[in-house]
């Protein structure tokens, strides 16, 4: 392909963009691997992009009002680490590029949140920044409201390929989008027709422009090779008061041998074909060699963002003394000093009222609570608010004309909303949280697990957690899904069992800055069990006696959540028989875990015989139940082996021998 063409279009422009090209190339072939063809098609777009419409400083990557810049397709990663190095990143070095994907380089094969100052989010799964996206520009729509445009007015933009586009996740985030106006969010598809496989036509026929346009966004299309016509169409994208979609028509790995074809997406290593594109580009430098004029140009783009920055900052400090302790709160993610003071006194009205209600109630009330005195929780739920009970009043719904709202419908979208919360938890300034059905997690999981692995302390409301919900049965009954949290590195998991966990539970959650929640909350009705307050958070703990055994200690009883009634029931029997046997609640074997050897050994001594009741699988009790060396007691677990099934709940828990009479009959074959 004739480059001329283009590169006279704009001879600066196709230099700096030119420098983005050639570290790509250099990058991939001294890695040996990578995905070339996404930043060498979408370069010209990038430096339009850089140069004259991100709003961004380099020396402070953190600003709190800097544009949000996402990489939604992450394969292309070298795209965003070639900007970050030429426009002034100090931890974005030449070394760092020369040691792409490799051990100990902060320049993985996909952009990591935390791992690189000007990476906004992980990306890599495709269509997980799109999704982050929407939850950026709600935290910014929202936080705008609250504190005023002076402090809070900036954009959201999306870089995104046909790959994003394809995975169900986008439809989910484009239509909460378009739905909630969300204007100041900027998507540029990289419409250059090619995946993996091949054309993107053997796969998919959508009309990508007509599907935005459908779900209320603004929508333009351009060539994605023409830096004016990006640069109009970009200025147009920020005056429209809709979400907008640039179709960015590009050749991806443009100028290369392997340019519009499926081969141009991966790895372009050969040498002979990459130094003919190099001099397509009319670059005769050397690898990672970038002229001084051209890194000049670069940084000067860096340098801009200085004065918008210091801008920002008078007028940070002109706010009302109030106001700038409030927002400075916000993004530090303090949590109100009269929080901690407030639950304590609620779990004391709970352990003497002794409410019996499903946990799901235990956390609305709790959550009472805390929305009343913290004013940075948003909160919502997958079209499942009365049922997972996560709106308080006086929250107020996030709408177009309610930016001040607190509480967001996120349709029947789990895999969404957690994409959402993951962008709202990482662009600061609020606390996410939202409900849905425990079973539900399995359309959640790819972006909660992305919460775990960028450690952002996101809450997920995770009702109706067990046989318990009755029923609806198997399809919406989890028994594996506990276990799979669990499993999760970096996830803390919190199984209360009456409202003075549920309590407990929440404080530990909203304390978290490293990693996500899952709160797994009942449908049915509990006992309240702990009837004595406290001012310790026991359930920090992770696991703690709720009951001692009378006589000599011959049996403990573990259980979670709405289990721990009957663990208490079993050890009545058992004591009647003059069986002397503890009870142990544990709502977070991830806490307890996180315990010294002193508090988990006088939690579960060896000796007595254990037994473990909870109402799913039993994968990941044995470490409790047979101890950390696998041989301190006789163990066995009352739970699940398979899935459930439809009946009232007390049926279900007969019929699948989650009773106290089982738990009495194992724990005397266990003692034989």
């Amino acid at each position: 392909m004739d480059l001329s063409a283009i590169a006279a279009r704009n001879p600066e422009y196709w230099r700096l963009a030119a420098a983005i090209r050639a570290l790509t190339l250099d990058a991939v072939a001294a890695a040996n691997s990578g995905h070339s063809g996404m930043p060498m098609g979408m370069a010209d777009v990038a430096t339009v992009l850089f140069d004259r419409h991100l709003r961004f400083d380099p020396a402070a990557p953190r600003w709190p009002d800097r544009d949000r810049f996402i990489l939604s397709a992450g394969h292309g990663s070298m795209l965003i680490y070639a900007l970050l190095h030429l426009t002034g990143y100090a931890d974005v070095t030449l070394e760092q590029l020369r040691n792409f994907r490799q051990w100990g380089a902060i320049t993985a094969g996909h952009p990591e949140y935390g791992h690189v100052s000007g990476v906004e989010t992980t990306t890599g799964p495709l269509g997980q920044g799109i999704a982050n996206s929407v939850g950026f520009a709600i935290a910014e729509e929202h936080l705008r409201a609250r504190f005023g445009a002076k402090v809070m007015d900036h954009h959201t933009w999306v870089m995104a390929g046909d790959g994003c586009l394809m995975e169900g996740v986008s439809q989910e985030a484009i239509a909460l989008a378009g739905r909630q106006r969300l204007g100041r969010l900027i998507v540029l598809w990289d419409h250059n027709g090619i995946t993996i496989d091949g054309k993107v036509d053997i796969a998919d026929a959508t009309d990508q422009m007509a599907r935005f346009a459908a779900s209320g966004w603004h929508v333009q299309e351009v060539d994605g090779h023409d830096p004016a016509a990006i640069d109009a169409a970009m200025t147009a994208a920020k005056a429209d008061p809709r979400p907008s979609m640039i179709a960015c028509r590009t050749h991806i790995a443009l100028g290369h041998a392997a340019q519009d074809t499926s081969r141009g997406h991966g790895a372009l290593t050969d040498r002979a074909q990459l130094e003919a594109a190099k001099a397509a580009y009319g670059w005769p430098h050397g690898p990672f060699e970038i002229p001084a004029d051209v890194k000049a140009r670069w940084e000067a783009m860096g340098r801009k963002g200085a004065a918008a920055r210091a801008d920002w900052e008078s007028r940070l400090a002109a706010l009302p003394a109030a106001r700038r302790r409030a927002f400075d709160t916000a993004f530090a993610g303090d949590l109100p000093r009269a929080l901690a003071g407030r639950l304590r006194s609620f779990r004391r009205e709970m352990a003497a009222a002794a409410p019996k209600v499903a946990t799901r109630k235990s956390s609305e009330m709790t959550l009472e609570v805390i929305n009343a005195a913290m004013a940075e929780t948003m909160g919502g739920s997958a079209d499942l608010t009365g049922s997972n009970n996560t709106l308080t009043k006086d929250m107020g719904i996030f709408t177009p004309e309610n930016r001040k709202g607190r509480y967001i419908h996120f349709g029947i979208r789990e895999h969404g909303m957690a994409a959402a919360m993951n962008g709202m938890a990482l662009h600061g300034g609020v606390r996410p949280y939202g409900g849905t059905f425990m079973c539900f997690t399995d359309y959640a999981r790819p972006s909660m697990r992305l919460s775990a692995l960028m450690g952002v302390p996101v809450v997920y409301v995770m009702t109706h957690d067990s046989i318990g919900l009755g029923e609806d049965g198997p399809t919406h009954q989890p028994v594996e899904h506990l276990a799979i949290s669990r499993a999760t590195p970096n996830t803390l998991v919190l199984r209360p069992a009456d409202t003075v966990e549920t309590a407990e539970a929440w404080e530990i959650a909203l304390a978290q800055r490293n990693r996500p929640t899952v709160l797994a909350l009942s449908r049915q009705n509990l006992p309240t069990v702990r009837r004595e307050a406290t001012n310790a958070n026991l359930s920090a703990r992770g696991a703690y006696v709720l009951a001692e055994a009378e006589g000599k200690r011959q049996v403990i009883l573990m259980a979670t959540g709405s289990e721990v009634q009957i663990a208490l029931a079993a050890r009545d029997a058992l004591q009647a028989e003059g069986i002397g046997t503890r009870v142990v609640s544990v709502p977070s074997m991830e806490l307890f875990a996180e315990q010294d050897e002193a508090w988990r050994k006088r939690v579960l001594p060896a000796g007595p015989v254990r037994i473990a009741i909870e109402a799913g699988v039993r994968q990941g009790w044995d470490r409790l139940l047979f101890g950390e060396r696998g041989r301190e007691s006789k163990a066995d677990f009352v739970g699940m082996t398979g899935f459930g099934a439809s009946a009232p709940d007390t049926v279900l828990y007969e019929k699948f021998g989650i009773t106290a009479a089982a738990t009495v009959a194992r724990a005397r074959a266990l003692l034989g």
